[in-house]
């Protein structure tokens, strides 16, 4: 592992390997396959990037975005490392010249699409060359169970057939065992071992808070903990997207939207954009994130509930890469549930698939109603155990529980009174004894649960059904107009033979928790931080990479509490390899004296 260990710390300019990426290294670079399931962050890309340079021939990448492919190979190029991408983007000039540079060896490592890698021109294109190995990036794509289902990637298990002397190693971030299982079959590595690192990104910071007016919400948490700093908004639909990037611009935040309805001219001008600018907020659907390979997003604010707790810790996963403070924030009401409740039931997935989708989506809505650690909930949906984390909302500000037992009561009764067939507005609006037209038309002002409960908000009564939906005391009839019905659960409770404890009701105060870590002391540093940002800016513009590919917010760090004054006290800088120091050392000197003097 020596020559491993020179190619860490000469060209990628990191002082050592981290978890179990000496292994993992060792297993592909001796001609082992190998599955990987490693957190976002971890080091993922290092497992395959540094085998493919100890070894023989071209390193074959499968990656299923074209945003992913350039983002590394682009990294890759500034180290000085030999590498290309093929994809629909490819000019056919460059596909020529791309194919020459396989064949001769003059290239290390090429990433390609799944579909076109299963053509029969590139699988007759693949058989003249010499592979050194297959590596097979967001290998989650093969399953159904998973989040990102790709059917190409299912067919991938021809790369064994073929060419059954080349190592594979497939990686991923999110997969549970369905997926893990189902990524061991279709790729053909029942026999390779499993490397499984631990899901925890303690660097992040959870935090889940009740929507009330979104958009207001979303602006004050950005303006009051990231302010200048690089993050990405997930919005449901299209229309949320453009409306929320629209609110923050025209608030003083630098966003941009992007979304599959967006011409690809306008996307990809968007997320250039935001990989190589500083401090731009992207405002996105899911179409937008997986792999996106920028290691300085501060934050990921979901407006909107995700799908599942897989899709949630890959995008809030995409925050805080370079293991650097970050954060996750998440507002969510009830309405989302019923919304992607809605959405599922409507598809045209299989019966059984739904109900795992559903089962899923009730996985979410337990992480957001929970008053334990969220850390440890959502790693133990990965199959892992944990301890309290000490660093997510519910631990930095317990929630006291109280006990619910006779408002729960209450609601309970008012909705059997109503008959289970109307919404969470209307029962509310009867429990407050608000005599509207919809309550007078159906009646309800006349029942014996009218006004019952005025010694609650509209809001404290939403927070309550929320939880009791979490705990399956309460369900969404999403068919019936989205009624509000009881569950066996509820009988015990609604005779007083059972008591309940819930969180505190429309609770504000961890929305205004601070989670943001200010490491800037003084002035000067500020002065110094500003400047390394420009001049990194300046030199990524030059050579047509994204900041983070000079130099990543961790290595600006690094500089700036270590102010090295010499080539000596740089080369100890994380992440200046020698190519780096040669290339940067002497500018980067100058810049520092500069920002010092002033």
């Amino acid at each position: 592992m020596r020559q491993a260990l020179d190619i860490l710390q000469n060209l990628f300019g990191y002082p050592a390997f981290r978890g179990e990426q000496a292994q993992i290294i060792a297993q592909v670079a001796q001609g082992g396959s190998a599955l990987v399931l490693m957190p976002t962050g971890g080091g993922k890309s290092l497992c395959f990037q540094i085998p493919a340079l100890m070894r023989d021939g071209l390193a074959i990448v499968v990656s299923p975005l074209i945003a992913l492919m350039q983002d590394q190979v682009a990294a890759l190029t500034e180290q000085g490392i030999a590498a290309a991408c093929l994809n629909s983007a490819t000019e056919p000039e460059a596909q020529r010249r791309i194919a020459l540079d396989a064949r001769s060896g003059a290239l290390k490592l090429l990433y390609v699409a799944p579909e076109r890698m299963l053509t029969p021109r590139f699988l007759e294109f693949m058989a003249g060359l010499d592979i050194s190995l297959f590596a097979i990036d967001e290998a989650h794509c093969v399953s159904q169970w998973g989040h990102d289902f790709r059917p190409e990637y299912q067919l991938l298990g021809v790369l064994a057939q073929r060419f059954p002397a080349v190592p594979r190693i497939a990686l991923t971030a999110t997969a549970d065992p369905q997926t893990e299982a189902d990524i061991l079959h279709y790729l053909g590595l029942t026999d390779a071992p499993v490397f499984k690192s631990s899901f925890d990104r303690p660097n992040i910071f959870y935090q889940v808070i009740e929507k009330h007016e979104a958009k207001k919400q979303v602006l004050a948490y950005i303006q009051r903990e990231h302010s200048g700093e690089s993050g990405i908004v997930y919005c449901l639909s299209r229309k949320r997207v453009e409306e929320f990037a629209a609110w923050l611009a025209q608030n003083g935040i630098t966003a941009l939207p992007y979304h599959a309805g967006m011409s690809h001219e306008a996307r990809d001008a968007n997320q250039r954009r935001f990989l190589r600018e500083d401090g731009v907020v992207m405002v996105a659907t899911v179409a937008f994130g997986m792999g996106i390979d920028k290691p300085d997003v501060r934050f990921v604010a979901h407006v909107d509930l995700p799908k599942s707790p897989e899709n949630f810790y890959q995008e809030s996963g995409r925050a805080g890469r370079d293991g650097l403070p970050a954060s996750s924030w998440l507002c969510y009401g009830l309405n989302d549930m019923v919304q992607l409740t809605q959405m599922i039931l409507n598809s045209e997935m299989a019966q059984l698939q739904k109900q795992v989708e559903l089962s899923k989506l009730d996985a979410m809505v337990a992480f957001c109603e929970t008053a334990a650690c969220r850390r440890q909930l959502i790693l133990a949906h990965f199959g892992e155990a944990g301890q309290s984390c000490g660093h997510c909302d519910n631990c930095l500000h317990p929630p006291v529980t109280f006990d619910a037992t006779l408002a729960v009561q209450k609601l309970l009764s008012c909705i059997w009174r109503v008959g289970q067939r109307y919404p969470a507005s209307q029962v509310i609006d009867v429990l407050l004894g608000r005599s509207n037209a919809h309550v007078q038309q159906a009646g309800h002002d006349q029942l014996s649960t009218f006004g019952i409960g005025k010694e609650y908000s509209q809001r404290a009564w939403r927070s309550l059904v929320r939880q009791l939906v979490a705990r399956k005391i309460v369900e969404v009839d999403v068919v019936r107009g989205q009624s509000l019905v009881l569950t066996e659960s509820s009988r015990s409770i609604l005779k007083g033979q059972e008591k309940i404890f819930l969180r505190p009701l429309a609770d504000d105060s961890r929305a205004k928790a601070g989670s943001a870590e200010q490491w800037l002391r003084t002035e000067r540093e500020e002065r110094v931080w500003q400047a390394l940002r420009r001049w990194r800016k300046g030199m990524a513009d030059e050579h047509n990479v994204p900041a983070y590919a000079v130099f990543s917010d961790k290595t600006l760090r690094e500089l700036v509490e270590k102010r090295p004054s010499s080539l000596a006290e740089l080369r100890r800088i994380y992440g200046l390899g020698e190519l780096k120091l040669a290339r940067y050392g002497a500018a980067l000197l100058s810049c520092l004296e500069e920002a010092l003097a002033n």
